[in-house]
């Protein structure tokens, strides 16, 4: 990796987070974090020294949630440290991806590299250098209720620093962390006082996996648009409802965006010119509405994304390394592990990301119905009736926003007592996270069908050229996805253009083509 390194302990975008989530950009600890995080770990060692006459200090020389009233010698403090990490490594399901992992790492290195948490410099070295070696923890995905923190997911990712556990390997299954670390010329740490329980305990898990979604999502918004703009130059649709004066009367900042969005893509179309004065009215909601609904999207994905972006800069473990009035080092117990901030924002990505689904699925009843497709053949098929065209490709975009209807239940609301009744509030945000990674996930496959379809109803205009921006999406489309002129299976079609559309290849020509979008 050449490109800027994203330095950990200084102000964390989720740009950053994303690119070294994504393995194109390597991290570094600044000086000053490191100075940060050797003034905090003078505080656990005084305590250390003081030995069993000295203070009765969470997570310290005690044991953990409701056994924190239980007092652990000072001979068994690294045990400790250990065992709460083996214990706590307790996850089920799926493994996580690389993306997902590395940044549950980047979150993690900064948490402790703000001068909180009490561990050595040596566990933020080794993060950095994993994350720079490409050594990456097997995490499962399940297992975690947001508080206190993410504990069985950050389990595993401590568990591999210990040389226990498991990596992922290149080709996506695991081995055992130690060779790996060995490998890569690591070694693992033993975790001294308070140092186990520092890297378990906060929101990493759920911060990690919806970072990545809601930036996937905000990008998507972009995509949204195009989809849109491509449906109603199929449809025969005016821009007219995206005059600006109109979004200043209701100035919400999404609304405005998408507006300027639509009109820049459907400058000077001579498709819509031809029908300028057909004697319609009005379009339907789902291409009329489209800054109105897109628009609260984006809103809502903006607040989300802020949520996320305080988090990853967010001291999250328990007890705090803090500074009294009197400049003397002191701990303090707190609730900054607890998600709820997280998931609430999660749960609210999920329902904002799932109503471009909405809405994109029902632009493509409006293209294969046609009673309201403005004259195009049913299903869009050349010769309908002994071909079915994409009479099934709106069958499948209505199943996954069926399936995203379920997946909006907020997992913010529920909340299962543990640890004896002493964690007896929690916020499923992990919950939440994962839910809104599948939400993002279908919604990439909704707009690439809508994107196929509009393509088609586009093409069944000729010769009549629709606008600029949209010939580019077209051409665009058309470098993955030929014509439909009878039918054949779409599904290797539909992952083509997803992967497409993702890869951020239709945006570009796009741009290329009229410039940059909000």
């Amino acid at each position: 990796m050449t490109a800027q390194p994203v330095t950990i302990g200084k102000p964390l975008s989720l740009r950053d987070l994303v690119d070294v989530a994504r393995g194109s950009r390597p991290v570094q600890l600044c000086d000053e974090a490191r100075a940060r995080v050797q003034t905090s770990r003078e505080a656990i060692e005084e305590i250390v020294r003081a030995g069993d006459a000295g203070p009765f200090v969470y997570g310290v020389n005690t044991g953990f949630g409701a056994l924190a009233e239980t007092r652990i010698s000072q001979a068994d403090i690294t045990a400790l440290q250990k065992n709460l990490v083996r214990s706590h490594a307790c996850g089920v399901g799926p493994n996580l991806g690389r993306a997902e992992v590395r940044a549950m790492m980047v979150l993690r290195a900064q948490v402790v590299a703000l001068g909180c948490s009490g561990v050595r410099p040596l566990v933020v070295d080794l993060l950095v250098a994993m994350l720079n070696a490409d050594v990456v923890p097997r995490v499962p995905s399940q297992g975690s209720v947001g508080a206190s923190g993410d504990l069985a997911p950050l389990a595993h990712l401590a568990l591999a620093l210990m040389g226990e556990g498991e990596v992922l390997t290149a080709d996506g299954k695991t081995e055992p962390s130690l060779g790996a670390l060995q490998r890569a010329g690591l070694e693992p740490v033993v975790f001294a006082a308070k140092e186990g329980l520092a890297l378990i305990n906060g929101t990493q898990y759920m911060t990690a996996l919806g970072a990545l979604a809601v930036v996937r999502a905000q990008e998507l918004a972009t995509m949204a648009d195009i989809c849109g703009a491509t449906s109603l130059e199929a449809l025969k649709g005016t821009k007219t409802p995206f005059d600006a004066r109109l979004m200043q009367l209701r100035p919400h900042p999404g609304q405005a965006a998408v507006a300027a969005n639509l009109r820049q893509l459907l400058a000077d179309s001579p498709l819509m010119a031809s029908h300028k004065d057909c004697g319609k009215v009005q379009d339907p909601y789902s291409l009329r509405c489209m800054p109105q609904v897109h628009g609260a999207t984006r809103d809502a994905l903006a607040y989300a994304a802020e949520v996320l972006r305080v988090e990853a800069n967010s001291v999250t473990d328990n007890p705090t390394v803090l500074f009294d009035q009197d400049g003397a080092l002191e701990l303090v117990s707190g609730g900054n592990f607890h998600g709820q901030p997280v998931a609430l924002a999660l749960d609210l990505a999920a329902i904002a990301c799932a109503e471009l689904c909405n809405i994109s699925e029902r632009r493509v009843e409006q293209l294969v119905n046609p009673a309201l497709s403005s004259g195009l053949p049913p299903f869009l098929a050349k010769n309908s009736g002994l071909h079915s065209g994409f009479m099934i490709a709106q069958v499948t975009s209505a199943s996954l926003v069926s399936e995203n209807k379920v997946l909006c239940h907020p997992a913010s609301v529920d909340s299962i007592p543990s640890s004896a009744g002493r964690e007896d509030h929690v916020s499923m945000g992990s919950i939440s996270a994962k839910k809104l990674a599948e939400v993002v996930r279908n919604a990439e496959n909704v707009l690439a069908i809508e994107l196929m379809v509009a393509c088609a109803g586009v093409e069944l205009r000729r010769p009549l050229q629709a606008a600029k921006a949209i010939e580019a999406a077209f051409a665009s489309v058309r470098e993955v996805v030929k014509s439909l002129e009878e039918d054949r299976p779409l599904y290797l079609d539909f992952e083509a253009l997803a992967r497409h559309v993702v890869a951020g290849n239709v945006r570009s020509a796009v741009e290329a083509a009229v410039g940059p979008l909000a």
